[in-house]
């Protein structure tokens, strides 16, 4: 079922390629019927192999954002991940996240500024997770971006995060997350930690599985330092429920980086999991597998912006 704020009636859907050459990707632009040029987002999925839908279980958060955002007058563009569409990519024992986002991310900017639908003073970026995250970085490499729009982005180093993620699952699921798995967090994050992680440290040693060189960057790159730089309009989103990016952990950073800053502007939704779906209590991953969508407030929020506010 699609989300109660498409409007499937208002916008047309047409595929398209992003980058070049063996390591293109396929895509999807939504764009809103018979209107004047007005602004197009180019939409990032979080971190792991995500499809242009970033499909978790029976969910598609960013078909919803997609839709929902169509249905308000801005073309979207939301594309797969090179890691989801190329196996080679996922593999690579060199992979950064600059690698794995940025590319095609500036390449998706440029495909959306030229569009008809587009006002190509108005393209903006959202991010949603480690593409939140990451969209500062693709605003200094696109300079053209006009703001961003960043949701659930994360700002504690990730390994640290892992640790605490992994913790918080063993106090809601005692049974299934076992003191073995927090001590081999803590093993892990201490090894990115240390000056023992060279580019050659197995991945097997590391955090997810990542490479080395994917944590040697990650470990220097400071997303609230790089935005704080931009002066560009900011959206940023945090639900309140969230355990996996939290207002406590994260938020806090880009509250305290972006401080006085009137061109940042900063909102959580209380009722929100990671995924920006509303619910009620401690969050858990069961939450993903059931069938559900972005809250309609947050979709609401980022059209108004996007079109009228600091858009």
């Amino acid at each position: 079922m699609p989300p109660p704020y498409a409007e499937p009636g208002r916008f047309s859907e047409h595929e398209v390629t992003v980058g070049t050459g063996p390591l293109a990707v396929s895509g999807t632009l939504s764009v809103p019927r018979g209107q004047a040029p007005g602004p197009g987002v180019v939409l990032l999925a979080g971190g792991g192999p995500f499809d242009r839908d970033e499909t978790s279980g029976p969910n598609k958060p960013l078909k919803d954002l997609a839709w929902g955002l169509a249905s308000r007058g801005t073309t979207v563009l939301r594309f797969d991940k090179a890691t989801s569409a190329h196996r080679d990519v996922a593999a690579a024992s060199d992979l950064t996240m600059t690698q794995e986002y940025v590319p095609h991310a500036v390449d998706a900017v440029g495909l959306l500024g030229r569009h008809r639908s587009v006002d190509p003073k108005r393209v903006f970026v959202l991010g949603h997770s480690m593409g939140g995250k990451v969209a500062p970085a693709v605003a200094v490499a696109a300079p053209t971006v006009a703001g961003l729009v960043i949701m659930a982005g994360d700002t504690q180093p990730m390994h640290h995060a892992a640790v605490r993620v992994v913790s918080y699952l063993a106090t809601v699921l005692p049974d299934q997350v076992p003191p073995a798995v927090i001590e081999t967090f803590q093993r892990q994050a201490a090894l990115v930690d240390s000056a023992e992680l060279t580019p050659s440290t197995p991945a097997a040693d590391l955090p997810f599985g990542l490479s080395a060189p994917y944590w040697l960057e990650l470990r220097d790159y400071d997303p609230v330092a790089i935005a704080a730089g931009l002066s560009k309009p900011m959206l940023i989103l945090q639900g309140g429920r969230d355990y996996q990016v939290t207002v406590a952990n994260d938020l806090v950073r880009w509250r305290t980086g972006l401080a006085g800053r009137p061109e940042a502007d900063i909102r959580v939704y209380e009722a929100d999991n990671h995924l920006f779906f509303p619910g009620a209590g401690p969050s858990t991953p069961a939450e993903y597998g059931t069938p559900q969508h972005v809250d309609p407030a947050v979709i609401a929020d980022i059209a108004h912006w996007l079109s009228h506010g600091q858009g």
